[in-house]
């Protein structure tokens, strides 16, 4: 820590890491695993579902702490899209799967558990690798992001989150950057509803420059009332209610991820009125590499701002970045109680901004 704001010393900078090979296999493990328990707990339920939530909510306590993943800067790795393609398949895949087993072969406690697991693969997994899919040039990959989020009934962020989010960062004109003070049960649906009309704007207006675009809205919207309209033709009344469970608790992780990634940090505003360019300070970063590799490097958060198209193998931590004192996931459960959040994070943020 430097003066108690929180930021990445020189001197502590993780060591580079491994080379390609092992770096794939190190998020293939940590996204895969999750995925593949789940399969065996809507089969056979039981301590099953118990491996689940262990590989997404304990697993990384322990590896995080055991050894290092710290992805050089440059070069390629194509073989991390093919990973990338894989888990947004399987977010597909999986939501029906959960569906399955919730509406009548899991009960009592293996029913919860099971509810909570998918969640959390939809939310701290799948939720990472669609915002890595809607950025990708290559079009079928942006489509399948597009089509994973609709099918978190949450379509709106895609174009919420590149045509807001990305412009507008760390400024009063982002909904899911959280001024200082504000606690997470208050943004949260300030930043959903806010996203959603924001979004919005931005697309109609990107359809008035050009007569013909089509609004994806239209997609989102119709997407998400097909498919709570099949779970109920396959799965019955329940279907629809476990399938918006699922995707409350999914569409709140991402938030709450948006809130521990920017909470406090504000751009300067010049004499101009305009926001300074974005920068690694406005962003907070998180280490631990079997956390990070789960969620696709999220948490090296300042470089993916930095360089939005740079694919999750690259992203880096760099020299200034605000550091968060723990783990991301650890941090989302501390946001979930405001006045302890307000107390581990207000005095780390910088100090009030001056106009430049």
């Amino acid at each position: 820590m430097e003066g108690g704001r929180g930021y990445w010393p020189p001197s502590a900078a993780p060591p580079l890491g491994y080379d390609h090979s092992m770096r794939l296999a190190g998020f293939a493990f940590a996204t895969l695993l999750p995925a593949i328990l789940l399969v065996a707990s809507a089969a056979w339920g039981g301590w099953w579902i118990g491996a689940a939530l262990v590989s997404i909510m304990v697993l990384w306590l322990i590896l995080d702490r055991m050894t290092t993943l710290a992805p050089r800067e440059g070069g390629e790795f194509p073989a991390g899209d093919g990973l990338l393609a894989l888990i947004g398949v399987l977010q597909l895949t999986h939501i029906p799967l959960a569906l399955w087993a919730l509406t009548g072969r899991l009960t009592g406690w293996d029913w919860l558990g099971a509810l909570v697991a998918f969640g959390l693969f939809l939310g701290q997994i799948g939720n990472p690798a669609a915002h890595e899919l809607i950025h990708r040039q290559n079009p079928a990959l942006r489509r399948l992001g597009l089509a994973v989020y609709t099918a978190m009934l949450f379509g709106h962020h895609a174009s919420a989150h590149r045509l807001v989010h990305h412009v507008h960062v760390a400024t009063t004109a982002d909904p899911n950057s959280a001024r200082k003070g504000l606690g997470f049960w208050r943004f949260l649906p300030r930043a959903w509803i806010g996203s959603f009309r924001a979004g919005l704007a931005a697309e109609r207006g990107l359809c008035a420059r050009a007569p013909g675009r089509h609004n994806p809205y239209t997609g989102y919207l119709a997407g998400a009332a097909g498919a709570l309209i099949l779970s109920a033709l396959l799965f019955g009344w329940a279907g629809p209610l476990i399938y918006v469970l699922l995707a409350v608790h999914a569409q709140s992780q991402l938030l709450v991820s948006d809130y521990v990634q920017h909470y406090g940090l504000r751009r300067a505003v010049g004499v101009d009125g305009r926001p300074e360019p974005v920068g690694p300070e406005h962003s907070w970063n998180a280490t631990g590499w079997y956390s990070s590799a789960m969620m696709l490097n999220a948490p090296r958060h300042s470089d993916h701002h930095s360089h939005p198209m740079r694919p999750y193998p690259r992203l880096i931590l760099p020299e200034g970045a605000p550091l968060l004192p723990a783990p991301l996931p650890a941090m989302a459960l501390v946001a979930l109680v405001p006045p302890l959040w307000r107390r581990v994070m207000d005095p780390r943020l910088p100090p009030p901004l001056a106009p430049k």
